[in-house]
């Protein structure tokens, strides 16, 4: 039996051999203060490997109540990833990431910055380097899993 899972979803995957169970429930708990209601879940995902990934399922913003196709269908967005970004986010910076996929015109208040001013420019800027991130991720993961190290310090 499948459970049905409640969008937006925030999954963050984080590697137990490091040791970021907390660091990945410190950016849970800040997206759930932030964002409240307007997040459905927030999920915790176990994994090895050095990973500490981000990814927000959802239904795209534009999309109208028109008859379901595939641009009704949800959709995931890897926010962050470690190992192609160079280390963890700031929290300001996750949030406003999550900000632009769900909410493009909210403001974040203080963290925000350049508030409201520019935000047509940080969000194209922020897809293009999702975009890049994520090719960069999918190019690394042909090879084999690495095995935890001196890369997750």
């Amino acid at each position: 039996m499948a459970t049905e899972r409640k969008l937006p979803r925030v999954a963050i995957t984080y590697c137990t051999q490091c040791k970021w169970m907390l660091r990945a429930g410190y950016f849970g708990q800040e997206l759930l203060s932030t964002f409240g209601t307007a997040l459905g879940e927030v999920a915790l995902q176990p994994a090895t490997g050095g990973v500490f990934r981000v990814e927000l399922t959802h239904i795209p913003a534009n999309v109208t109540s028109a008859p379901a196709d595939a641009s009704t269908q949800p959709q995931t967005t890897l926010l962050w990833d470690r190992k192609a970004e160079g280390g963890f986010p700031e929290t300001k910076l996750l949030k406003q990431r999550v900000r632009d996929q769900l909410e493009p015109a909210r403001d974040l208040g203080h963290s925000d910055v350049g508030g409201k001013k520019g935000k047509d420019e940080r969000v194209a800027a922020r897809e293009a380097a999702a975009a890049a991130a994520a090719a960069e991720v999918a190019k690394k993961e042909g090879g084999s899993e690495e095995e935890c190290g001196w890369e997750c310090l």
